[in-house]
C-alpha cells in the first residue's frame, strides 16, 4: 500500500531538480530512491506526472508523490546481493554486511536487508510486522553477521517466543580495549536511554534487565578478543555493557575511545558470528557460523603484527 505526500513549494524557494526536492522534503528518502519513484511515474507536479529527475520544481509548484510500500502496510522489494547461509521453507539465516540497516526506518526506505530479501523471498511480506516483515531480531547498522528471518507466520511466532525465552543462542566476536578480567563472566546490568544524551543507551537503574556473557579468547597487546553471548537483546547491549565495565569495543564511534583505529577500521569491531537453535517447526538443530569479515580481520591482523 502506498502513502501519498503532497506539498506546495514555498514562494521564496529557489528552483531545484525534482529528485533533489523530493529527497529534501521526504524524511528517509534517498536521492536514488527519489529518482526511481519519478521514473516509475509516482510523482506529479501541478497535476502532471513527470518522469525526468532533472525536471525543475519552482516557487508555488504543487508536488505530490506516492511512496510505494512506505509506512502503511508494506516494504518495497529491491533486488540486490545478500548472503543467505541457511534456508528452508519456514526460515532463513542471512549474513548481514556492515553498513546496511536491517529494515526500513528513518534515513533508509529501500536500501535495507529486508528490501533485498523481499526480492528473493516475496512471501516474507505477509509475515510479522508489515513495516519489518520477517524480522525476528536485529543488528546495529554497522554490526555485521548472522540474523534469522521468518518465511512463514508459524515460524515467526515461534521464533519471537524463542528469542524471549532465550532459546536462540546468539554469539558475537568482539575486540575490546584493555585486558579484560576475569577471563570469563557475566555482565548483569539494566540498560535504558541515557538521561543525559537521549540518542544513546546507558546502564541505568530504571532500564530493562540485560545480561551479557563473555569469554576471553586471547589478549593481544592492550586489547582482548572476546566471544560474547547474549542472554537478553537490548539495543546496543554488547557495546553498552563493555563500555560500562571500562572495556569499550574497539572502533565504536558512540561508546568507545578516541584512539587510532587499527587497519583502517571504520566501525565497531563487533560481528554476530554464530546462531544456534532448534528449528521451531521441524525440531532439527540449526547451527551456523560466520567468519570475520575482511575489515575486521585486517584490523586484527594489524594489532597482532604490532604485538609480535
Amino acid at each position: 500500500m502506498a502513502r501519498s505526500i503532497a506539498w506546495t513549494a514555498p514562494p521564496d524557494t529557489s528552483p531545484a531538480r525534482l529528485d533533489v526536492a523530493l529527497a529534501n522534503h521526504i524524511p528517509g528518502l534517498s536521492r536514488s530512491a527519489a529518482q526511481r519513484m519519478i521514473r516509475e511515474g509516482h510523482v506529479s507536479v501541478n497535476g502532471s506526472v513527470l518522469r525526468r529527475p532533472a525536471d525543475n520544481v519552482g516557487p508555488g509548484d504543487q508536488v505530490s508523490a506516492d511512496l510505494p510500500g512506505a509506512g502503511q502496510g508494506g516494504v518495497v522489494a529491491h533486488p540486490g546481493q545478500v548472503n543467505v547461509v541457511h534456508e528452508d521453507e519456514h526460515l532463513l539465516v542471512a549474513d548481514k554486511p556492515a553498513g546496511i540497516a536491517v529494515h526500513p526506518g528513518a534515513g533508509h526506505i529501500d536500501d535495507t536487508l529486508v528490501n533485498t530479501l523481499l526480492s528473493a523471498y516475496p512471501e516474507m511480506a505477509a509475515v510479522g510486522d508489515p513495516d519489518r516483515p520477517g524480522v525476528v531480531h536485529r543488528l546495529d547498522r554497522d554490526t555485521s553477521g548472522l540474523l534469522v528471518f521468518a518465511r512463514t507466520q508459524q515460524a515467526y511466532e515461534a521464533l519471537v517466543e524463542m528469542i524471549k525465552a532465550r532459546d536462540i543462542r546468539r554469539t558475537y566476536t568482539a575486540l575490546v580495549h584493555g585486558k579484560l578480567a576475569p577471563p570469563q563472566g557475566v555482565i548483569d546490568a539494566p540498560i535504558g536511554r541515557d538521561p543525559a544524551q537521549r540518542t544513546r543507551q546507558a546502564i541505568v537503574d530504571s532500564g530493562k534487565a540485560a545480561r551479557t556473557r563473555y569469554r576471553v579468547v586471547r589478549h593481544i597487546g592492550d586489547t582482548s578478543l572476546l566471544e560474547v553471548t547474549l542472554e537478553t537483546g537490548r539495543m546496543h547491549q554488547v557495546r553498552v555493557h563493555m563500555a560500562g565495565v571500562g572495556h569499550p569495543v574497539v572502533g565504536d564511534p558512540v561508546y568507545g575511545r578516541r584512539s587510532p583505529r587499527p587497519g583502517g577500521l571504520t566501525r565497531q569491531f563487533l560481528h554476530a558470528s554464530r546462531l544456534a537453535f532448534t528449528h521451531p517447526v521441524t525440531g532439527e538443530p540449526v547451527d551456523v557460523s560466520s567468519p570475520l569479515p575482511p575489515d575486521l580481520q585486517a584490523a586484527l591482523d594489524e594489532i597482532e603484527d604490532r604485538n609480535h
